[in-house]
């Protein structure tokens, strides 16, 4: 098979289980804001939430970017 389908099928699978892995932390992170309003742990809680969603939202679109690729090149 070719490289490119491989690093693109790595990358969604490791994706997939740093996804899954960092779930649960950010459960108790959001249930913990949201009993304790103040405070700066609250605030640093939040922003590594806010970057949890950012990088998540990267990992999809480089992700999808990458299964574009290897069909264009496939099928193209």
């Amino acid at each position: 098979m070719d490289l490119l389908l491989w690093i693109t099928i790595g990358f969604i699978i490791i994706g997939f289980v740093v996804l899954t892995s960092m779930k649960k932390g950010m459960e108790s992170k959001l249930a913990c804001i949201t009993a304790n309003m103040e405070g700066e742990e609250s605030s640093i809680k939040v922003k590594s939430i806010i970057w949890w969603i950012v990088s998540l939202t990267a990992w999809g679109i480089v992700s999808m970017i990458l299964i574009v690729w290897c069909f264009h090149n496939h099928f193209g």
